[in-house]
C-alpha cells in the first residue's frame, strides 16, 4: 500500500511513537511561528525555560494582530517581542509587514518541512506543501526549544479534486463546500489531503485559501502536494532553491475519500453565526448589507485583491456599504500601489487597511448593530467583529465585491453589469516585488548576547499551574452548550491587548455569559478558590473550537479552574488545557450533561490515581443525588504533564 503525503513528511520528521493513526507520536519540527497576540506569553514561557537561542531551522516572530495603538500595551508587547527575537535567535517580521500566515508563505514556506505556530489558521503553510500545524503558545515555545511536537498521529481525509472553477466561483468556495460536508464539530484525530486531477489547476495562494479555513474543521491540519504550481510560486518569490517536488505514492489509501467536482461549485456563504452554517448565495440573495470587507489570512493574496480592483475599476461601491480593503503583506499592497489597482479600489469607495488581522479579530470595522456584514474571512462566530448580536457572512472576494457594488448579497454571475463582463482572472507574477527590510534577521550569537530585553510595566510573567489534588472538590461554574470556541472563553476585540498581562485578561473569562448586575464568572471563580474550591466547567460538543490562544486555558487556570467535562474537546484546546494542568473529562453518557446544571458541588475521589493509570473515573455531587463517569482519554505524555502540574513544571523538571 502506498503512502500519503501527509505519512511521507511525517515519518522523515519521527523521532517517537509508530506511526499508526490513533498512536501518540513526537515530530522534529523544522519551522515555527509566532504572532503578537499568543507570542508575548510563548516568548515569557521561552524565557522560563531557560533554553537560549532556538534550536529550530528557523523561527519567525510576527506583528499583525494587535497594531492600533490605543493605550501603551500594543507597543510595549511589539517592542518585547522585538528585542526578545534578537536574543533568541528569532526573525522578526515587524508591525505593517503583513499577516503572519501570508507572509510566512510568501517568504519562508518550505515543501517537505514541519511548520508549528502559535496560532490556529498556520495550516495555511499546507498549500505549499507542508506539515503546517496550530498550537498553543507552550508547545511552540517547546519547539522552539528543540523539543518534539506530540501530538496522536491523524486518519487521513482524502479529498479528490475533479473538474475546474468556472468563472466566479473562487477557492473559498471549495472550503466553504467541505465545510457543508463535514461541518466544523467531530473531525478532531483526522488531517486533510487534497489530490486529484484539479489541484493542477489551483495556485498556491488558492490553495493556501482553502488549507487556511481547513482549520474551521477541527481537523489537525490539511496539505496540498508540491507541483509545478508551487514551484512557479517560489520561483516568483524567488526563492526557487525551496521548491523540492511531493506527492502521494499513486496507490495511497486514504481512510475516508470526499469527492468535489470544481466544475459544479457555485458561489457559497457561511452564514451566521458558524462557518459551517453554508448556503449557496443563490439562496440568500438580496438581502440587503452595509458593510464589506476583503481581506485577512484566507483572502488578501495578490490575486485576490487584483481581482477585486479590476471588478472596481470605474464603478462605484453602493452609497449605503462601507467597503474596506485589507491587503495580506506589505509585498501585495506595494505591488497593487505600483500597478495602480491601489488607486482604482480608492476610486471606487474603498477604504484601504492595515496589512494586518485588523476586523477579522475585532480590530477596528466591527458593523453597526443589526447590520449584514460580508467579509472574506474565515470565521463568524457570533461576537467575533465586536458587535454583539452581529450577522457576519463568509464569502469569496468574487462574492464580496459584487455586494457591494450591488447593496446587496449578490451572486457575481447575477449582476447585471458584470454579466456580460469578462471575468478578470488574475496570473501569477512572474516575479514578486520583493522588499524583505521589514524583517528582521538573527544577530549573530556574540551581538544577541548584547540585547537587552524591553519589559513594559503591561507584561507580566504568568504564574505556574499548582498540582492536583488527590482528591478533587469543586462547584460547576459555568453549563454551556455545543460549539464553544476560544472566542466565548477568552474574547479579543478590545480586551485583546490584556494577554500579555494574565491577571487583567482574565478578569474577561466568559465574558459573553455574564449578566449585568450579577458577578462575573471570574468574580464567582475567584471567590471558589479563595475558599480552596476548584472551579469546574460543563459543556456539550466541540468545547473550545476555534483559535488557539492559549488563554482560554491559562486564564481559567489562574482563576482556580481544574477541569473541564464536555461531551467532546477540540484538539488544540485540549493540549492547552493539559499544558496548563487542567484535566480534560469526556461525558461517558452523553446524556449525563443535562443532569448537571450551574451550582452544582462535585466530587471527584482519587483524580490523581485516575491521572496515573485509568481511561474513567467517577463523579459524584457532593450530596450524593448522582453519580456519573468521567473518561479520560489521554496519552500517557498526557499523564506525565498533569502529573507533573502542567507543561512548563515538566520542561523544567526534565532539565535539572
Amino acid at each position: 500500500m502506498g503512502q500519503t503525503l501527509f505519512y511521507k513528511i511525517l515519518g522523515e520528521h519521527l523521532v517517537e511513537g509508530s506511526l499508526v493513526a490513533g498512536e501518540q507520536i513526537g515530530i522534529r519540527i523544522d519551522q515555527t511561528l509566532t504572532q503578537d497576540a499568543t507570542g508575548t506569553t510563548a516568548f515569557l514561557l521561552y524565557e522560563s525555560m531557560g533554553a537560549g537561542p532556538v534550536k529550530t531551522d528557523l523561527s519567525v516572530s510576527y506583528i499583525d494582530h494587535n497594531m492600533a495603538g490605543f493605550g501603551p500595551e500594543n507597543h510595549n508587547d511589539h517592542l518585547y517581542l522585538q528585542t526578545i527575537a534578537a536574543k533568541c535567535g528569532v526573525y522578526h517580521s515587524r508591525a505593517g509587514n503583513g499577516i503572519c500566515h501570508q507572509v510566512h508563505l510568501e517568504r519562508f514556506g518550505k515543501p517537505g518541512a514541519t511548520l508549528l505556530g502559535s496560532d490556529s489558521h498556520t495550516p495555511t503553510g499546507g498549500g505549499i506543501g507542508m506539515i503546517a500545524i496550530g498550537a498553543g503558545g507552550l508547545d511552540v515555545a517547546a519547539a522552539m526549544a528543540g523539543g518534539p511536537f506530540y501530538l496522536t498521529a491523524p486518519k487521513v481525509l482524502g479529498v479528490r479534486l475533479t473538474g475546474r472553477l468556472n468563472d466566479w466561483v473562487a477557492a473559498k468556495d471549495v472550503i466553504l463546500k467541505l465545510l457543508s460536508i463535514l461541518s466544523t464539530k467531530g473531525n478532531v484525530g483526522w488531517a486533510v489531503e487534497y489530490f486529484g486531477e484539479a489541484v493542477a489547476t489551483l495556485s498556491v495562494p488558492q490553495r493556501a485559501t482553502i488549507t487556511n479555513m481547513g482549520a474551521e474543521l477541527g481537523v489537525t491540519t490539511s496539505i496540498f502536494c508540491s507541483d509545478e504550481q508551487t514551484q512557479d510560486f517560489l520561483a516568483a518569490q524567488q526563492r526557487a532553491g525551496d521548491y523540492q517536488p511531493l506527492a502521494a505514492d499513486t496507490d495511497a489509501e486514504y481512510d475516508r475519500i470526499v469527492e468535489i467536482d470544481l466544475s459544479a461549485l457555485e458561489p457559497m456563504a457561511a452564514c451566521p453565526s458558524s462557518p459551517d452554517n453554508v448556503k449557496s448565495v443563490r439562496e440568500i440573495a438580496g438581502l440587503k448589507i452595509g458593510q464589506v470587507a476583503v481581506g485577512s489570512c484566507t483572502n488578501s493574496s495578490y490575486a485576490d485583491l487584483m481581482m477585486a480592483a479590476k471588478v472596481l475599476k470605474g464603478r462605484q461601491i453602493d452609497n449605503m456599504v462601507e467597503f474596506a480593503v485589507a491587503p495580506g503583506s506589505r509585498e501585495v499592497l506595494n505591488m497593487l500601489a505600483e500597478n495602480g489597482a491601489l488607486a482604482d479600489m480608492i476610486s471606487a469607495g474603498a477604504r484601504i487597511m492595515e496589512t494586518g488581522c485588523g476586523p477579522c479579530i475585532g480590530q477596528g470595522f466591527s458593523p453597526a448593530n443589526d447590520l449584514v456584514s460580508l467579509r472574506t474571512f474565515n470565521r463568524n462566530f457570533a461576537g467575533r467583529s465586536g458587535t454583539k448580536g452581529d450577522k457576519v457572512y463568509l464569502v469569496s472576494p468574487e462574492t464580496a465585491v459584487a455586494s457591494a457594488l450591488a447593496g446587496k448579497i449578490t451572486d457575481p454571475r447575477d449582476l447585471p453589469e458584470l454579466i456580460d463582463a469578462q471575468y478578470p482572472k488574475v496570473a501569477l507574477p512572474k516575479s514578486f516585488v520583493i522588499d524583505d527590510s521589514m524583517i528582521e534577521k538573527p544577530l549573530g550569537e556574540k551581538e544577541a548576547r548584547q540585547v537587552e530585553v524591553h519589559r513594559g510595566p503591561t507584561i507580566v510573567v504568568p504564574e505556574a499551574p499548582k498540582a492536583l489534588p488527590e482528591d478533587l472538590k469543586g462547584q460547576v461554574l459555568l453549563k454551556c452548550g455545543d460549539k464553544i470556541t476560544t472566542d466565548h472563553i477568552m474574547p479579543a476585540g478590545v480586551f485583546l491587548k490584556l494577554r500579555s498581562n494574565v491577571p487583567e485578561y482574565a478578569k474577561v473569562v466568559f465574558n459573553c455569559f455574564n449578566e449585568e448586575g450579577k458577578a462575573t464568572f471570574a468574580e464567582r471563580a475567584l471567590e471558589l478558590k479563595g475558599k480552596g474550591t476548584a472551579g469546574i466547567i460543563a459543556a456539550g460538543e466541540s468545547y473550545g473550537q476555534g483559535s488557539s490562544r492559549e488563554h482560554a486555558a491559562l486564564c481559567p487556570m489562574y482563576l482556580g479552574v481544574r477541569a473541564v467535562i464536555a461531551k467532546s474537546i477540540e484538539r488544540i484546546h485540549k493540549a492547552n488545557l493539559i499544558n496548563f494542568c487542567i484535566v480534560p473529562i469526556e461525558f461517558a453518557e452523553p446524556g449525563d450533561y443535562d443532569k448537571l446544571k450551574a451550582g452544582d458541588k462535585l466530587v471527584i475521589e482519587g483524580l490523581v490515581e485516575a491521572v496515573k493509570s485509568s481511561d474513567e473515573l467517577k463523579i459524584a455531587k457532593a450530596d450524593g443525588s448522582f453519580e456519573f463517569t468521567g473518561k479520560l482519554a489521554l496519552s500517557a505524555r498526557d499523564r506525565e504533564i498533569l502529573l507533573c502540574g502542567g507543561r512548563l513544571n515538566l520542561t523544567r523538571k526534565q532539565a535539572e
